[in-house]
């Protein structure tokens, strides 16, 4: 059993929450109206909006978004648990 680097965990983390996320984007089309449909897209966002360096010859600006919803969770536990399988 080998040491996993934490930059690998946390790259499989984030793709199980990125697909998890987009499932249930693709969910919101198949499911319903309803209890069930807001439950599973319910999302909740951290945000930095746009800072902006202005260097003489240079503007850098920066900011993210980040939406995570109940199936991208779900997509993190099982990242999680497949990480027992990757070298």
């Amino acid at each position: 059993m080998s040491k996993k680097n934490i930059w690998t965990i946390l790259l499989i983390l984030f793709l199980g929450a990125l697909i998890g996320s987009a499932l249930g984007e693709l969910l919101a089309y198949l499911i319903p109206a309803g209890v069930v449909k807001e439950f599973f897209l319910k999302s909740a966002v951290a945000r930095f909006g746009p800072a902006t360096l202005n260097l003489v010859i240079l503007t850098f600006t920066l900011g993210f978004s980040f939406k995570l919803n109940v199936i991208g969770i779900i997509g993190i536990i099982i990242a999680a648990y497949l990480l027992k399988w990757i070298d």
